[in-house]
């Protein structure tokens, strides 16, 4: 098994050079700067909520909420951004994102409540919160300096994408060079033995969907930083998004196995193909049918390199 995964993780970056290789053949515009920016913003987002998704996964669960947690700090911050200025609606979209994500892993740790329904009813609360508090409409007039950060580069660097990759730095940190993390992987592995052996299953059930949801709240920070406004919308389908990328990149959903930096790779991916699609003219409906498809492709690869039951 760990040779399968091994070849699988470094299959990933041979799959997204040859999908930048085909495409930047099939059209010049692909190879440019400006695309290459483009790609960078596009997957950082997903990137992060991917990585938010990931915590949940490893230690044996699902967050389906992820998404709509994303719309309701989304408007929320920016709201609050409108009125006091920007850090205020900063901290209020990292706050309401680690409050969501507290909400699930209390029921989840402490009322033993299954991931999927508690996520799902949150999916459902929190995308009607954002919509009753927004009346469905957009906030905008929000501070410049969410625009700078969704649009500036540092260098050719953009900004967004350093934001993200400071998101996913931590990440790795602490799931692969902490305590912590190595329970997330033990609890996910085994949740019966992570207990016998001492591991307070239940407090580190509730830190991995707290982790989640804070995660989520810096995906809405970028998300109003790419818009420039608060939308009560924001973050729809990135639950599953955030799922296929996660699976893609090697992380199981049967729990304990699999590691960042394939996520990292597997958000590459999604990112390079859509958007390559999108320069040769392939129409929006199908690239959902390709993505879907591939999230398919990615389960059953992972149901084939678990071992016999």
């Amino acid at each position: 098994m760990a040779v399968r995964g091994g070849a699988r993780l470094w299959g990933l970056p041979l799959v997204a050079l040859l999908l930048c290789l085909v495409f930047g053949l099939m059209d010049p515009r692909f190879a440019s700067l400006s695309n290459a920016q483009n790609i960078l913003r596009q997957s950082s987002i997903l990137l992060v909520v991917a990585l938010a998704q990931t915590f949940v996964i490893l230690s044996g669960g699902l967050d389906l909420s992820i998404g709509s947690v994303i719309g309701v700090a989304n408007v929320l911050g920016a709201m609050v951004a409108v009125a006091h200025g920007f850090l205020p609606g900063v901290l209020t979209m990292l706050a309401v994102g680690a409050a969501c994500g507290a909400v699930n892993g209390g029921l989840v740790a402490l009322f033993r409540v299954s991931p999927l329904i508690v996520t799902l009813g949150m999916l459902s609360l929190a995308r009607g919160a954002a919509l009753i508090i927004t009346d469905g409409m957009t906030v905008g007039g929000l501070p410049k300096t969410f625009v700078a950060l969704g649009w500036e580069t540092l260098g050719p660097i953009p900004v967004i994408a350093i934001l993200a990759a400071a998101g996913f730095l931590f990440g790795w940190v602490l799931l692969g060079r902490t305590v912590a993390g190595r329970y997330w992987y033990h609890i996910g592995g085994n949740e019966e033995a992570a207990r016998l052996s001492g591991v307070p299953v239940r407090h580190y059930k509730l830190l991995a969907f707290l982790m989640s949801g804070a995660l989520a709240g810096l995906a809405a920070l970028l998300h109003t930083a790419r818009s420039a406004s608060g939308h009560p919308l924001a973050g729809v389908g990135l639950e599953l998004s955030s799922i296929a990328a996660s699976v893609l990149g090697g992380i199981s959903l049967r729990g304990g196995e699999g590691r960042p930096v394939g996520v990292l790779f597997g958000v590459l991916i999604f990112a390079i193909l859509g958007n390559g699609l999108t320069l040769l003219g392939f129409s929006s409906y199908l690239q959902l049918m390709i993505m879907g498809a591939i999230f398919i492709a990615a389960v059953w690869l992972d149901l084939r390199s678990q071992p016999p039951a």
